[in-house]
């Protein structure tokens, strides 16, 4: 197409050499040389466009393959995102569920913590309260053996100075005298014919010798306490004095008569005592002559130290 155009205007030129100057034939070739000058431009410029517009067909026809991946995967996207929605509506109503049944839970839990912390806290006050209960039955059972042990040997010691005064008064009847224990204490019981004459106050010899043997078998034991007993049966004093008036007076002599015979024969004042009961004690209803016989009697009663016994009791 070029080399036709350019062979018009030579033609054109020749022609036209003939008729016209020479002046005009420049301005032409002028022209000319401009006119090939725009078309060479022209061209490039046609040639740089198509190359940019196939470029743009080329990037148009990527654009077109991304924009359908990219409905595609928009459309995959959607469907997820639906299935997700749905999910999220179904875990959201369950997750609403659970949180009101959670909250019932917690209210139970709590209610069931407090059940456990007040059974804890009395399970506490329980093991200490036992604990404490424990060690006072300990203690307890240590004082209880601690007095039956003191009783055991209160009771041997008792036993002991029984048979030891029985033994010291072998020689005299059993209607004369009885020794024997009760309460935890012995009991020396001396009729009234072993000792004194009838409204006597004075000890004749054979009761002396007894309470001297009597004195001599527990002057030496510094453990024990003795209280000198007088009674009477109730049959009034046929004469009175100055210093007896009646039963009472006589029993209280009696008592003191002995006293003095067993603290002369060695026994410490310290561990002695008189004292008198008149008719108002009596070991049998005075009604006949022998009841009366058993009343008229001196009592001596021998009681062991019971300060260690007391002091366990006070213990406890």
């Amino acid at each position: 197409m070029k080399s036709h155009i350019l062979s018009y205007l030579v033609i054109a030129l020749v022609f036209n050499s003939c008729i016209v100057s020479k002046k005009k034939f420049d301005d032409m070739l002028a022209q000319k040389v401009q006119a090939e000058g725009e078309l060479e431009d022209k061209s490039k410029k046609l040639d740089q466009a198509n190359a940019s517009l196939a470029q743009l067909n080329e990037s148009l026809k990527k654009l077109k393959q991304d924009s359908s991946d990219l409905a595609q995967n928009l459309q995959t996207g959607n469907k997820k995102l639906t299935d997700l929605n749905n999910e999220f509506e179904k875990l959201n109503a369950n997750y609403k569920t659970s949180l009101n049944k959670s909250g019932k839970l917690n209210q139970d839990l709590a209610q069931q913590r407090d059940q456990l912390l007040a059974i804890q806290d009395n399970l506490e006050k329980t093991r200490k309260a036992n604990d404490s209960l424990s060690n006072s039955l300990a203690e307890r059972e240590k004082k209880v053996k601690e007095l039956e042990q003191v009783l055991a040997n209160k009771d041997k010691a008792v036993q002991d100075l029984k048979n030891r005064i029985s033994n010291a008064l072998l020689n005299f009847k059993e209607n004369d005298l009885t020794v024997k224990v009760k309460n935890g204490k012995v009991y020396v019981s001396l009729a009234e014919q072993l000792l004194f004459g009838s409204g006597s106050i004075v000890v004749d010899k054979k009761g002396e010798g007894a309470l001297q043997q009597l004195a001599k078998a527990i002057k030496d034991q510094k453990d024990i306490h003795v209280m000198i007993e007088g009674h009477t049966d109730n049959v009034p004093i046929s004469q009175k004095t100055k210093y007896m008036e009646d039963n009472w007076d006589l029993s209280v002599l009696r008592a003191t008569s002995i006293t003095r015979i067993l603290i002369k024969a060695g026994m410490s004042t310290n561990q002695i005592a008189a004292s008198g009961r008149g008719e108002f004690s009596p070991v049998a209803s005075n009604d006949n002559s022998l009841n009366k016989q058993k009343n008229r009697r001196t009592e001596i009663i021998v009681t062991p130290n019971l300060d260690e016994l007391f002091k366990i009791l006070d213990a406890n």
